[in-house]
């Protein structure tokens, strides 16, 4: 499936029905008077998060909707039928933008969560709303109003728990189908990922994590190298880090240089991506070249505040105790923020 995280897309709600001119018309009854009905509201258009999509793939190849028109009135005072309204499904996570202006109109976070996007128009009034003493027979009515019509922009971020970063050909990918059932495309050269891929932990069957698989995030990524704005808006939701670093071709100040770079990149995206809580991982231990480093690399890291937790996703070694570090991160923060509500 492909991923596409934006799109923009038309809405037009349904014009209010128009109201009637009709008089009562019965034998032996001459004089009945108007009894033109009110015409039926439009229907609106409502735009509702639903967790059976992850991405806005569907958009791609449908970009106007329109809501029912609001029925006609009728005679004997017969109100017109209302538009049906039209709902159109989004995955969780997706930001609704008017285009004219760039206001937020809904952040779409919970399943079944909704938002009007476009009013239906009212129904016009009928004549027999316009009997006066003065004007007993009015052959008059209104007009239905017309339904709002707006450009919308919507744009995906995922949510997630854990957000997993790092550099291109880091084993990202790897680590997450090791852990959970999520089978993103693998293989030994960059940008494999051209998407975010998402997988469940569960711990115990006490607590599920999602994570999500960030394809690779380049310096001057916040300024659109590569895909990068669009990778980084990603993170946001994600309440962990974990900064995957691969060593196996580097020198230990190096992969200190790897660890700054997209830290500086995620803070000048937003300052708040480089303030979230980092799990740093080592992975590919399983190279040779990694294991001769990795003392070095641990104690080089460590004089700088940084522990790091060695693993490898293809023998397992160490995942455990990263996924343990993980978790209790997540428990301690969310745990910080009880205390705060």
């Amino acid at each position: 499936m492909r991923f596409i995280d934006e799109a923009k897309i038309k809405v037009k709600a349904g014009n209010g029905g128009r109201g009637c001119v009709s008089f009562r018309r019965e034998k032996y009854i001459p004089r009945g008077g108007p009894d033109g009905g009110d015409g039926g509201k439009g229907g609106d258009v409502i735009i509702r998060a639903t967790s059976a999509k992850h991405t806005l793939l569907d958009f791609k190849y449908r970009q106007h909707f329109t809501a029912k028109n609001g029925g006609h009135g009728e005679g004997n005072k017969r109100t017109g039928a209302n538009g049906e309204d039209l709902v159109i499904n989004v995955p969780l996570g997706t930001i609704v933008r008017d285009a004219s202006t760039g206001e937020i109109i809904a952040d779409l976070t919970e399943d079944g969560q909704t938002v009007i996007v476009a009013k239906g128009g009212l129904g016009g009034k009928g004549n027999a709303r316009f009997a006066t003493p003065v004007d007993k027979a009015p052959r008059y009515a209104q007009p239905g109003l017309p339904g709002e019509e707006k450009d919308l922009i919507l744009e995906l971020k995922l949510i997630a728990d854990v957000g997993i970063v790092g550099l291109p050909n880091v084993g990202k990918s790897t680590f997450l189908s090791r852990i959970s059932a999520a089978r993103p495309k693998i293989a030994d050269y960059p940008f494999t990922t051209l998407a975010p891929h998402l997988g469940v932990v569960s711990f115990n069957d006490e607590d599920d994590l999602v994570f999500a698989d960030i394809p690779g995030i380049l310096e001057g990524a916040h300024n659109g190298v590569g895909m990068g704005v669009r990778f980084l808006r990603h993170i946001e939701r994600t309440s962990i880090l974990f900064h995957i670093i691969d060593i196996s071709q580097i020198t230990k100040e190096a992969a200190w240089n790897n660890y700054k770079i997209l830290n500086k990149e995620l803070s000048l995206y937003d300052e708040n991506l480089a303030k979230k809580p980092q799990v740093v991982g080592i992975g590919k231990i399983d190279i040779p070249e990694t294991k001769d480093k990795l003392p070095a690399v641990i104690d080089f890291f460590g004089k700088e505040g940084i522990r790091v937790f060695p693993f490898s996703a293809i023998t397992g070694e160490g995942v455990d105790l990263v996924l343990r570090e993980i978790l209790s991160k997540f428990k301690e923060l969310k745990s910080q923020r009880r205390r705060y509500e």
